[in-house]
């Protein structure tokens, strides 16, 4: 099981802003904000932990975040995109990747491919 994944951001308020919203419907609040250093740490209800820290991106990371509804996947993909994300695919199925493989997926401010996903039915 993965604990925490680590992103690098460029920019620290539009990041802030943008995780923010998007993580929200995953259930995930920043419980660390170190605006001098440029660093977010966010907590999932589960005790996972998605971290923000400042530089120069090298290469776009894909992030998968599990929610538990369909619903849950469109909350996140509306937010992300009013947040300042770019569209990457619409929610859905996805039945290419399992039967009941449902997500969405939006690119952050620095092109990090951010996923939500569920393989509940509701």
């Amino acid at each position: 099981m993965i604990e925490h994944v680590v992103i690098t951001i460029s920019n620290f308020a539009k990041s802030k802003k943008f995780y923010d919203a998007a993580l929200a419907p995953a259930g995930y609040r920043a419980g660390f904000v170190d605006k001098d250093a440029g660093v977010v740490g966010y907590v999932g209800k589960d005790g996972t932990g998605v971290w923000l820290t400042p530089g120069k991106p090298q290469t776009a990371q894909h992030v998968a975040l599990g929610v538990a509804t369909r619903g849950g996947v469109k909350k996140f993909y509306d937010a992300a995109l009013k947040a300042g994300g770019r569209d990457n695919g619409a929610p859905g199925p996805r039945p290419q990747y399992t039967p009941d493989y449902y997500a969405a997926f939006v690119y952050d401010p620095d092109g990090h491919n951010i996923e939500a996903v569920t393989h509940n039915k509701r």
